[in-house]
């Protein structure tokens, strides 16, 4: 079933069905006391995964590849902004926010889920992120070594199971709900880690995006997606920013927006994780309305305000 189906993204947040859009923190951002640009210069260090294939990844030092990197590169120079393998650097996923507020990068494409937590401002208990996105998106799936792949069908094969996940992400956050109790998780720095684990059968199977389960299963056919595992609402990447520069946000914003209409955008996401079905990929294509109610907002535009 296509995107007018089953499906429709939704952020990972208390659903109400009340539509608002953020509009205040737009004109707060847009005031004289923002800061300097954060494209001005033409140069940018950017914040991405080393260890998942097809997505983002480093298999040498100074070089990065993936569809995160593609995306990074693509919107950037839309906007003027040429980016080289050196402006890329490595960050783990509990380490995002951080190395944006520090300094340490000024944007992450890392196959960065946008929450309203991380959206929220840091004075009202959040992460302080803008995001500019989706980019793409997917369901949480299972990584399974492969000649176990058919024991894998329900979610009650799961069962007793020994899941991997790693620190930092919605995947593990979302396994760790009362309603998959009988699963059993442990957590592991990253994804290599995880994968290693795998392979080394000390854990059943791995737990994460099926968007980077699928870059994981053509790096090695000895691993496999269970493609009837599926976990909660889809994930919605976006590139991350520190708050602060909502016109650098939009400006990212609408190359975005032209970039995921393009050819181009369907080219480097078959050449980057080819064995995505056709299915998953249509699904994973950002619409214009999607990318408006997530990207430069302070909570996304269907979330609920407090009181």
């Amino acid at each position: 079933m296509g995107k007018t189906g089953h499906r429709r993204r939704t952020i990972r947040t208390i659903r109400t069905g009340a539509v608002v859009v953020a509009l205040a923190g737009a004109a707060l951002a847009g005031c004289s006391s923002e800061p300097s640009s954060l494209l001005a210069e033409g140069k940018i260090e950017i914040g991405s995964k080393g260890d998942q294939p097809g997505t983002s990844y480093s298999p040498h030092d100074g070089e990065f590849n993936g569809f995160d990197i593609t995306v990074a590169r693509e919107v950037l120079d839309r906007v003027g902004v040429k980016v080289k393998s050196s402006d890329f650097e490595g960050v783990l996923s509990k380490n995002r926010a951080r190395a944006l507020h520090d300094g340490d990068v000024q944007l992450v494409a890392a196959t960065y889920s946008i929450t309203e937590q991380r959206m929220k401002p840091t004075s009202e208990g959040g992460d302080g992120l803008d995001f500019v996105g989706p980019y793409a998106s997917t369901r949480q799936g299972v990584l399974v070594r492969t000649e176990e792949a058919k024991r894998y069908k329900n979610h009650s094969d799961l069962n007793g199971r020994l899941i991997c996940v790693w620190e930092g992400t919605t995947s593990a956050a979302e396994l760790k709900k009362p309603a998959y109790s009988l699963i059993r998780t442990v957590d592991m720095t990253d994804a290599q880690e995880c994968v290693k684990a795998l392979k080394e059968k000390r854990v059943d199977a791995l737990s994460t995006d099926q968007l980077i389960l699928y870059g994981f299963m053509k790096d090695d056919p000895s691993i496999t997606v269970a493609h009837a595992l599926t976990f909660g609402p889809f994930n919605d990447y976006g590139i991350a920013m520190a708050k602060g520069h909502r016109e650098d946000c939009k400006k990212l914003q609408q190359a975005l927006m032209d970039y995921a209409q393009s050819n181009d955008w369907d080219r480097d996401f078959q050449i980057n994780l080819p064995l995505v079905p056709k299915k998953d990929r249509d699904e994973a294509r950002p619409t214009d309305d999607e990318i408006e109610r997530s990207s430069c907002l302070d909570r996304p535009s269907n979330a609920k305000v407090d009181g």
